[in-house]
């Protein structure tokens, strides 16, 4: 009998690995304050010039987000391929992020290992 490779359990604990522990929420926070800033500054702010808003971006979302612009190379000499993959590439990094942050808060707090009963006084 197989076993599905992911059930509901296993998402359960993705998402609250993800968006259940202050430091994941702080950090989610963060990057939806400077894409807000984005935003506002790229659709709504005159520049003689390119901005560099955009890059607060990338710094957040660096290091994992330059593994997926090495898989950009796919589409050829390209700056970084299709802006779609750009979007999905910034969304994905976060969360893995977000997700590495929250494993971690787990792993300091000791809740990833069994936890063995001791007798009061031992």
């Amino acid at each position: 009998m197989n076993k599905p490779v992911m059930n509901k359990q296993h998402l359960r604990t993705l998402a609250r690995l993800t968006f259940g522990n202050a430091a994941s929420l702080i950090y989610l926070g963060v990057v939806l304050a400077a894409a807000v800033f984005v935003a506002v500054d790229t659709l709504f702010v005159p520049h003689e010039d390119a901005s560099f808003a955009g890059v607060w971006l990338f710094l957040l979302a660096a290091p994992t987000v330059f593994v997926f612009f090495v898989g950009s190379e796919l589409w050829g000499a390209d700056a970084a391929g299709p802006a779609w993959f750009i979007y999905l590439a910034l969304v994905v990094s976060v969360l893995v992020q977000a997700l590495a942050l929250g494993w971690f808060v787990r792993l300091v707090r000791g809740g990833g290992r069994s936890r063995t009963a001791h007798p009061q006084g031992v």
